[in-house]
Order: C-alpha cells, then structure tokens, then sequence
C-alpha cells in the first residue's frame, strides 16, 4: 500500500478496550487477526479509565488487572465518571497521540463512536485533532439521553468500519449505530459478542478500508 509519493505513513489508531478486561487483552484479540492487516496500523492499547468495580466476564481465560472506562445503572440509562472516563482519554491522545481513529470493542466501540459525534459537537475532545475514522467491533449506541443527545445530534461523518456479529446480542443495536454513519463498511461474521478472526471477505474488507484511510491521509499532508 505505497504511493507515488513514497509509503503512506500507518494510520496511527487508539485502541478501546470492552468493560473490565484491559488495554493488553485487546491487543491480545485484535492480535488473531492477519498480519497484512497488523503490519499496516499503528496500534496503541491504553487500560481504562477505572480500575474494574467488579467481577469481570474473562476471568479465567485472561488475566487480570482489569478496567472500566465508566460505570453504568441496570437500564445503560445512567452513567457514573462519564466526565472523568473523557478526561482521562484527552489527556492520554495529547500525551501519547496525535491519533488519527479510534478502534473499540463492546464498551470501548460504543465509547468510540460516540466520541466522533461529541467531538464533532464540539462537547468532547477539543483539545486533540479531529477523529478522521472508527473501527467498530461488537458495538452500540449510547442510551443515556443527556450523553446520545450530544453523541447523535448529527450523522456520524467519519469513515466507519462495523463488525456485525450474527449471534452478538448487541448486533440489533449496533445496526441502530450503522444508521447514524454516513460512510460506513460492514463486515458480518457468524460469531457472537466477540472479536472474530477475519474470513477471505471480511479481509477484504478491511484491507479496503485501511486503503481508503491512507489516501485520506496522503490526501490530507498534500495539502
């Protein structure tokens, strides 16, 4: 993926993790995937916002410690350090940044999506430069009406990526989120709440959103 140019730069991508696991465990599953697709993002894996405040899903299949970005009522209605978790990933991308996308998982691609909206709204992120592209994995839309009010009040206008799993319980919300992107690729995959292994199509996919996102990229340093 060159250019006449020269060798595009890596897109340069901050990695969310899902609800108590942490920044080591994502890239322990993203890690499943090819490395024609690993060789080509820069990849950047930070732990959450809280320490986790319970017991966490992946207990004996990874280790711990593991992180929250923010806490949350039964009904996803009401959230708890919302504020704190926005802080706290500002003030890592001015630190270890500038990033050009987020990737989410669960947690993390809810957080990620809204992001781009808030950011766009100019409620959230207005110290970093624009978010230029998202990659979704097992995601939704947020439910607290204060927070989805900011997060969606206008399309999301970045390039998106969307893993949309066959038996993930979140797939009919993650569809919702699919309506909100202006400029969305899917991959589908027969698996659930989880970050599959990416078949023939699905790497096609990705590879040409990858592409796509290098030439926004060049497009942008030539001008």
């Amino acid at each position: 993926m060159g250019s006449e140019a020269g060798i595009v730069r890596k897109p340069r991508v901050l990695c969310l993790h899902g609800f108590r696991t942490s920044g080591e465990i994502l890239k322990k599953q993203i890690g499943k995937w090819p490395q024609q697709v690993l060789d080509n993002l820069d990849l950047v894996f930070p732990n959450g916002a809280h320490p986790a405040q319970g017991k966490s899903d992946v207990e004996g299949i990874f280790d711990p410690p593991y992180y929250e970005w923010f806490q949350f009522n039964k009904e996803f209605t009401e959230y708890t350090n919302f504020d704190k978790c926005l802080a706290y990933i500002e003030d890592y991308m001015i630190k270890h940044g500038p990033f050009d996308g987020l990737l989410g998982f669960s947690q993390g691609a809810i957080l990620s999506a809204g992001l781009a909206g808030m950011q766009a709204k100019g409620v959230a992120l207005t110290k970093v430069q624009k978010i230029k592209f998202l990659i979704i994995v097992g995601g939704a839309m947020f439910k607290a009406p204060s927070v989805a009010e900011n997060a969606y009040s206008s399309p999301i206008r970045c390039p998106s990526l969307h893993f949309l799993g066959e038996t993930d319980f979140l797939k009919p919300y993650g569809l919702e989120l699919l309506e909100k992107c202006v400029d969305p690729f899917v991959i589908h995959h027969p698996k659930g709440h989880t970050i599959p292994r990416l078949d023939e199509k699905g790497l096609e996919t990705m590879l040409s959103f990858i592409e796509r996102i290098q030439k926004t990229l060049l497009d942008e340093e030539e001008k």
